[in-house]
């Protein structure tokens, strides 16, 4: 997340996008014990921003940033999680997922139709099956929900030992169906040292067209 990307850290491009949303109140920045380089960034925003220190699971460190802001509120607020590797979220996916999961009981991510031919393999390697792409969309971030609501997702993920790799897994584990808002495809995860010129690039591209 402190890789850089024209001249700065990631993280900072996924802060600065995220607070730049008028309706985000605060952001609480989950970082791992031995971190020495997050005390060095220095990013005036509009919003709070707190910084809490994570778990050994991406659900242990989530169930951490929602415990530090249950201390902060009286209520029960929506609360958005977002990779910090993501740092080319647009502002407009942002409000179709407030103005979507605002109104629901349950929440929603945003998601990507697959566009790709999917197949199914074996333990070899071998071709099983081909899978319906019309039923398959890439799970992206940020993800909404109830603090409450993911809070207790969560904990019971933990109990059952159920393994989830996003907070809708979770929520979907205990029955319920959360919304899949379509968001764009360049909201792409930085994982590799490659996509690092393409988030660049796509970051470029988005402050032409504005």
């Amino acid at each position: 997340q402190y890789l850089a990307i024209a001249d700065e850290p990631m993280i900072v491009h996924t802060l600065k996008r995220l607070a730049s949303y008028h309706k985000v109140s605060a952001i609480v920045v989950v970082i791992a014990q031995e971190d020495e380089r997050w005390p060095s960034i220095k990013l005036p925003l509009r919003c709070p921003l707190y910084t809490v220190i994570g778990g050994e699971t991406r659900a242990d460190s989530v169930m951490n940033g929602l415990a530090y802001i249950q201390q902060k509120v009286s209520d029960d607020p929506w609360v958005l999680v977002h990779d910090a590797a993501r740092p080319c979220i647009r502002m407009s996916d942002i409000e179709s997922l407030f103005q979507r999961c605002y109104d629901s009981d349950v929440g929603g991510i945003l998601g990507a139709p697959v566009v790709d031919t999917i197949k199914k393999v074996t333990t070899q390697h071998t071709i099983a099956k081909t899978v319906d792409r019309a039923e398959v969309w890439r799970a992206l971030t940020p993800q909404m929900f109830r603090l409450e609501m993911l809070r207790a997702a969560l904990l019971q993920a933990q109990q059952s030992n159920y393994g989830i790799t996003d907070e809708a897994s979770a929520i979907e584990a205990m029955g319920y169906q959360p919304l899949m808002i379509q968001g764009h495809a360049d909201n792409i995860k930085v994982t590799v040292p490659d996509d690092l010129l393409i988030a660049e690039a796509i970051l470029q591209q988005q402050r032409q067209c504005r």
